[in-house]
């Protein structure tokens, strides 16, 4: 990342999944930039590795951002927010469409879009006026690759409310960053051998020359926070693989 600076000295952050991954590459960013960071998610102990290896003024609080209950009572406690990440995530509501079982599908949403939604709403009344929400979305949404409708549906979902939020809730800032095939934990699920191979093969066909890596997402979410100006963007971060370069 970048050279630290004191840009968010004072500033209170929330990343909702901060653990691993985008999350936490996230809340180093901010960290290193002198913010308060709170980071998110259901393991103590995988919290409180990151939260070592982050260091700065981080701490972690154990929340499952399905339940709305505890969501309200984390966004009471935490007191005024200046900027909200939400990079809860899932995997469920991939494959071939006419052998989709549509109780996966449901799972996805369950795992990702209601998720997102619920927090969002129940930071509303704790976030500060002017600051900012970054949801993280993925480039399935827009990618038309085959077995991917599922996860269009969920990731299209929440792009698709990002600009009437921005101006239902303005002055508060509403974006998002729609990573394409970032190298994260959420790819261990596929053996090794496959996931290289997959990768090579990206990389070979994607305008930058490789897959992406959390920090390369990071900086487009510290952008949005940063850039009092942009609002209801919804940001492709995908190294050019999205792009009709004929290849």
């Amino acid at each position: 990342m970048s050279t630290a600076s004191n840009l968010f000295a004072g500033q209170h952050v929330v990343v909702m999944g901060g653990s691993s991954g985008i999350g936490e590459a996230t809340a180093t960013a901010f960290a290193a930039d002198g913010a308060e960071v709170v980071i998110t998610g259901r393991d103590r102990e995988k919290l409180d590795a990151a939260v070592a290896r982050i260091g700065g003024k981080t701490s972690g609080a154990r929340l499952d951002a399905t339940d709305p209950a505890a969501l309200a009572a984390f966004f009471t406690e935490a007191g005024t927010v200046d900027h909200l990440v939400v990079a809860v995530s899932g995997a469920a509501g991939s494959g071939p469409f006419a052998q989709l079982d549509l109780a996966d599908l449901a799972h996805g949403f369950d795992a990702k879009f209601w998720p997102q939604v619920r927090v969002l709403q129940a930071a509303l009344p704790h976030l500060r006026k002017d600051g900012s929400v970054t949801l993280i979305t993925a480039a399935s949404a827009r990618a038309a690759f085959p077995g991917t409708a599922g996860l269009a549906a969920i990731n299209g979902a929440l792009e698709a409310m990002v600009p009437p939020l921005a101006v239902e809730l303005a002055p508060l800032r509403i974006n998002a960053v729609s990573p394409g095939v970032i190298d994260t934990p959420w790819w261990d699920r596929v053996p090794t051998e496959q996931r290289t191979a997959l990768f090579d093969g990206l990389a070979a066909t994607t305008p930058a020359g490789r897959v992406g890596r959390p920090e390369d997402v990071a900086r487009a979410i510290h952008m949005f926070a940063a850039n009092t100006f942009v609002t209801g963007v919804v940001l492709d971060c995908t190294g050019g693989a999205n792009l009709p370069t004929g290849r």
